[in-house]
């Protein structure tokens, strides 16, 4: 018995014992497992937020429902750089409260009495508001009609949408790229989709996913040039919260989503001058001119002080009819007698004429069909009087006696036939950069062996044949005759500056001096005289009698051929004041006139030259500021 008995002893112990190590064991096996599900949630989370996930669900993949249950995001600010004129004012960029609204996804919005009194509070029918309401599919602003931007509130306004709590409904701060009350300006540009570009410029950082290809970049003027630097680093956005099914959660509202980075987005201080700006819009309004351009440069450095183009840009519907995303100032046209400055420079330095010469013009030169625009032509003149009437049979006659190297060459030393605009080949990024892009070098002679006909010589210089000039250029002639003939590259940005103010880079005062040189400053003083005589005594003096500066410059009216035969541009650049310290100079041109018509070139000169008078008497500061360098 006591040995049966030791044995169940025995036996028990060993039982007890062995359940104790299979309860160990099992425990060690629970514990692993549990660490094994936490490390494949662990992962399985790092995965998503790195954005490779792509695991379906029977509602969708985890990544869509994370990003569903985060937010619909309305974006109030691209942190796109942003453009000033000289004096600081917003060009762009600016802040409006503006009526945001979310999808509804199928829920209510609320009272239809509150939908009719905030379409009542916009000045439309409800069932338009209500029809933008239901259809909305991203998170939109409510748009002026017709012009694309977005609106301002009124507080009458902004009191409505507070009254009516409409569901997803809201007043935010939005930056409208382009703001009402300024018309949008060529030089600046406009911004818009071009996947292909994007794909082309911006490799990287699509592949880094920090931009898609459907970010709309610059597409011309200085939003295009400079678009590599505008680019901010990441955008302002207004957030619903939701749940996976995309149902707003309550109680949460809105949030704002606001980059932390005290460089960006970048300021552009342009050299241009909104007060100028709009003068010269408005006296090409009166004079109801629809198609041309006006060009206002500093006349002591060449810096653009306003650049008007017609037909009018919309950059919120591009190549609608009535309106032309081209820069008329950039756009090179045939400058007709305005050319007849450059036959006069050649003239002079290639020594076929001096100033003390004598012509007769009896209205006819005589071959190629050309006559002078007088009928029974001027009589007997000196060549500052054959300028100052713009006499083609003295210039065709100048020309012909030239080698047409002359011609081509003094064109090039007074920044015409290439492009002039300010440019340099390592900008602070250490790349290329030309301000005005879309520029055109315009031309002199088609070829060589063309320039060797006499007709096409005598045509070239009273500038018909394949002249052509932009008016950015001429206007930059102007300033390089009033500089006895040193040539400036027109600037149209001064300096980048970062968000907290902060200098990024300077873009200095440049030279646009041609590889042949520069006409003589006893040529320029020359050009001067003749230009100031057409105001006097020439083909100016009528229009310019009552300025209220003195004047100077050159008309021209140039006929069109192809399928504008019939019709003329009419042209003026000059400067003011010619007596003392000139402050501006300005060309002019009118496009598309029907032949025959008077050139009101000079009076639309005369006008905007007494706009920017006013402004200086306006504000004396502006005039203190003419001269900068």
């Amino acid at each position: 018995m006591e040995t049966i008995v030791e044995e169940h002893r025995w036996n028990g112990q060993g039982r007890v014992n062995g359940l104790k190590k299979d309860w160990a064991i099992r425990g060690f096996h629970v514990l692993l497992l549990i660490a094994i599900i936490f490390g494949v949630e662990g992962a399985r989370l790092a995965w998503l937020q790195l954005g490779l996930g792509n695991w379906q669900t029977a509602s969708g993949s985890l990544r869509q429902n994370a990003l569903l249950q985060r937010s619909d995001e309305l974006l109030l600010d691209s942190g796109r750089g942003q453009f000033f004129d000289r004096y600081g004012r917003a060009i762009t960029g600016i802040a409006v409260q503006a009526l945001a609204a979310f999808p509804d996804n199928g829920m209510s919005r609320g009272a239809e009495e509150d939908v009719v009194l905030l379409a009542a509070s916009l000045g439309v029918k409800a069932r338009r508001l209500e029809d933008w309401l239901s259809e909305l599919r991203v998170p939109e602003a409510w748009r002026e009609t017709g012009s694309g931007r977005v609106m301002d509130l009124t507080q009458t306004q902004i009191r409505a949408v507070e009254r009516t709590k409409l569901l997803g409904v809201a007043v935010v701060p939005l930056l409208n790229r382009y703001p009402d009350g300024l018309s949008p300006l060529h030089a600046i540009g406009y911004i818009s989709q071009h996947p292909e570009q994007v794909r082309l410029a911006y490799a990287k950082r699509l592949d880094e996913q920090q931009m898609k290809e459907t970010d709309p970049i610059g597409g011309a003027g200085l939003e295009k040039s400079m678009d590599r630097l505008l680019q901010g680093v990441a955008p302002t956005k207004a957030m619903q919260v939701t749940n996976a099914e995309r149902l707003p959660l309550g109680g949460l509202g809105l949030r704002l989503k606001v980059p932390n980075n005290p460089h960006f987005p970048v300021k552009v201080n342009t050299t241009l001058d909104l007060d100028a700006q709009l003068a010269v819009e408005g006296v090409l309004r009166k004079y109801g001119i629809h198609k041309g351009a006006a060009v206002v440069l500093d006349a002591a450095n060449s810096d653009v002080r306003a650049m008007v183009s017609l037909p009018r840009l919309d950059p919120y519907h591009i190549r609608t009819e009535g309106t032309d995303e081209r820069n008329h100032a950039l756009t090179a046209a045939p400058p007709g007698s305005v050319f007849k400055t450059v036959t006069l420079a050649a003239a002079l330095e290639s020594g076929v004429t001096d100033w003390n010469e004598k012509f007769h013009c009896d209205g006819h030169y005589g071959k190629y069909g050309l006559k002078c625009w007088k009928e029974g032509g001027h009589g007997d003149l000196t060549l500052e009087q054959a300028y100052a009437q713009s006499c083609n049979v003295v210039f065709a006659g100048l020309a012909e006696r030239m080698d047409p190297a002359w011609l081509q060459i003094t064109a090039e030393r007074m920044g015409l036939g290439r492009q002039i605009g300010w440019h340099t080949e390592k900008f602070a990024d250490g790349k290329p950069l030309r301000l005005l892009g879309e520029e055109e070098a315009g031309s002199i002679f088609k070829d060589k062996e063309s320039a060797k006909d006499g007709g096409v010589r005598t045509g070239t210089g009273i500038g018909q044949r394949d002249v052509r000039v932009t008016p950015l250029q001429a206007a930059n002639m102007a300033v390089a005759i009033l500089h006895d003939g040193h040539v400036f590259s027109p600037r149209l940005v001064k300096e980048v500056r970062y968000a907290d103010g902060n200098l990024m880079t300077t873009l200095g005062v440049k030279s646009g001096k041609s590889k042949y040189g520069q006409i003589e400053p006893r040529t320029a003083a020359l050009l001067r005289e003749g230009m100031r005589a057409v105001v006097t005594e020439g083909t100016a003096e009528r229009a310019l009698s009552n300025a209220k500066w003195t004047l100077a410059g050159k008309s021209g009216t140039a006929e069109l051929a192809g399928k504008e035969k019939g019709r003329n541009d009419h042209w003026f650049v000059g400067y003011g004041p010619a007596i003392n310290r000139p402050r501006y100079a300005v060309a002019v041109l009118i496009e598309d006139q029907p032949a025959g018509a008077s050139n009101r070139g000079a009076t639309v000169f005369g006008a905007i030259m007494d706009a920017l008078r006013f402004l200086e008497e306006k504000d004396p500061t502006v005039a203190a500021a003419t001269g900068e360098r």
